[in-house]
């Protein structure tokens, strides 16, 4: 009887065994040694793919970064700049926190990964056909990075302790339901995300109405 054929060894293969590793101990945890015994095979047959452990995590950051929709921004989508960046960066904000620790290769941008390079294209494409300047279109993508890769880089309720005993009203007189915040950690984040995003968005609006007569006139 013949042995069972072993999967052939593919990008796709190492890429999610490697999303897996990141996923479950961290971006530490990858090797090449470390991935090859996940997968059964050589290390050295792992070059056949990737020339280095640092192209597997831009690989597996890329991957995250496809998860993110663009409909929005397409430009049969009748949804306006202002709600079509709003629903882009829950979609960004939801893949990321899906996969926070490889939020740190994300946050350093989208290099020469395509995925990556897609949302930016797709951004910045829409701000400019709503009507943005191509330098604020631009300084737009950027805010807006910052503030979605931050969100996801930690939980802020989750950063305080769940003993009551920590906030002595002596010392921390207005903290005294602080230690509530890591039982409820989904509410607060999701509710700080999309507060910080409205003003954002609707900060942007602002602006909008003062270079849109700038641009109008050119």
């Amino acid at each position: 009887m013949a042995r069972p054929r072993k999967p052939l060894l593919s990008r796709e293969r190492i890429v999610t065994a490697a999303s897996a590793l990141v996923d479950s101990e961290g971006l530490a945890a990858v090797s090449t040694r470390r991935l090859a015994a996940e997968l059964g095979v050589s290390g050295p047959s792992l070059y056949n793919h990737f020339a280095t452990k640092d192209e597997i995590l831009e690989a597996v950051a890329d991957a995250v970064s496809a998860q993110v929709d663009l409909s929005m921004f397409d430009e049969s989508d009748e949804r306006d700049w202002r709600t079509a960046l709003h629903d882009w960066a829950v979609s960004y904000r939801a893949a990321l926190s899906d996969h926070p620790n490889i939020v740190p290769v994300l946050a350093g941008g989208p290099g020469r990964r395509p995925a990556g390079l897609r949302v930016a294209d797709a951004v910045f494409g829409a701000m400019v056909r709503a009507g943005w300047p191509p330098a604020q279109a631009t300084y737009i993508g950027a805010l807006m990075r910052y503030f979605v890769t931050g969100s996801a880089l930690g939980s802020f309720a989750r950063g305080f302790v769940d003993d009551e005993t920590a906030y002595d009203p002596a010392d921390y007189p207005h903290l005294g339901q602080a230690h509530l915040l890591a039982e409820h950690r989904q509410k607060v984040d999701n509710g700080a995300f999309e507060t910080g995003l409205r003003a954002l968005v609707d900060g942007l609006a602002l602006q909008f109405t003062a270079v849109r007569p700038v641009r109008d006139k050119g």
